[in-house]
């Protein structure tokens, strides 16, 4: 049986993306297992699976039906976890016609095959338990997620569909530091557009845009850290105003803006913002800087706030 170095067997669990279903049901009941969280559309390799567990997370998709049916000798145990009635067509009846299609295709038509397989069914309450007795499904208790003790720091650019180049300009930038800095998440205003180019990173959160008095109170609310304010060199940009210092700072956040003519009729290079060259690695290090360090993002939130 393939185990981490701890000694503990592994289990993959096939899911598509993070999820409730995963975080409250499996990985409390399955902590103390090495897990390996695994996507629908990719397989791991023979050699780190023989012997392993597999958990199907709601669905079964494709790819993993084909690797399961071809490797069933190599696995030692396979799990089908549901937290919804999803073996009961009639019971999405009145739900939205692509979901009830979604369930259709990826769990409903799979049971047969699950029985073949003699895989074992996870549920989530006593009704699916009474339900589906004749499988013997297990009963998964709920347990609540740890709770963050560290702080998390909220990125965020909420610049208009007039700056899509600055949007693409920073989406390298945002994939670094996401991925350096587990503790930080972004928000961007944006359309379905913006939402496919973010979709693949971890911890974006994109907003659709909205009128003026809905986004004014969007910044009464806290939780904002720091503001990105980037500016590319072109006819249009060189029309515009500073009014970002005034949206970042409104938010109760610092602001990292592009150096030259707009920004610095308001912005002193740490004072009340900082003023960084148009340069990705710089920007990464800058927002790191920001992000990890809170008594000097006070100190510039408070000469922000008093040259408005």
């Amino acid at each position: 049986m393939v185990s981490d170095n701890l000694g503990r067997p592994t289990i993959f669990l096939v899911q598509d993306g993070e999820n409730p279903s995963s975080d409250f049901f499996i990985r409390p009941y399955v902590f103390h297992k090495s897990v390996v969280k695994m996507h629908f559309d990719e397989l791991p390799k023979l050699e780190a699976f023989d012997r392993s567990e597999v958990v199907f997370v709601r669905y079964v998709p494709p790819l993993w039906k084909k690797f399961v049916s071809d490797n069933q000798d190599r696995i030692s145990e396979i799990n089908f976890f549901m937290d919804d009635d999803l073996f009961d067509f009639k019971a999405t009846k009145g739900m939205p016609l692509r979901y009830r299609w979604k369930l259709f295709n990826l769990a409903w038509r799979h049971q047969g095959w699950l029985k073949e397989i003699d895989a074992q069914l996870w549920v989530s309450t006593p009704y699916l338990v009474e339900k589906y007795a004749s499988w013997k499904p297990v009963l998964l208790q709920p347990k609540a997620t740890r709770a963050q003790t560290e702080t998390v720091t909220t990125l965020f650019y909420h610049g208009s569909a007039s700056h899509y180049d600055e949007i693409e300009w920073l989406y390298p930038i945002v994939a670094e530091v996401l991925e350096r800095a587990p503790l930080l998440v972004f928000e961007i205003i944006g359309n379905q557009k913006v939402r496919k180019l973010f979709a693949n990173l971890p911890r974006v959160h994109v907003l659709h845009s909205m009128k003026w008095p809905a986004y004014q109170a969007l910044l009464q609310r806290p939780g904002r850290t720091i503001g990105l304010a980037p500016l590319l060199d072109s006819p249009f940009n060189r029309a515009r105003s500073h009014t970002k210092f005034f949206d970042i700072t409104q938010a109760g956040a610092v602001g990292i803006y592009a150096p030259g003519a707009i920004y610095e009729r308001i912005v002193r290079h740490g004072d009340n913002g900082l003023l960084v060259p148009m340069d990705k690695a710089a920007w990464v290090e800058a927002i790191l800087q920001l992000a990890g360090d809170e008594a000097y993002r006070a100190r510039l939130l408070q000469g922000a706030r008093n040259s408005l």
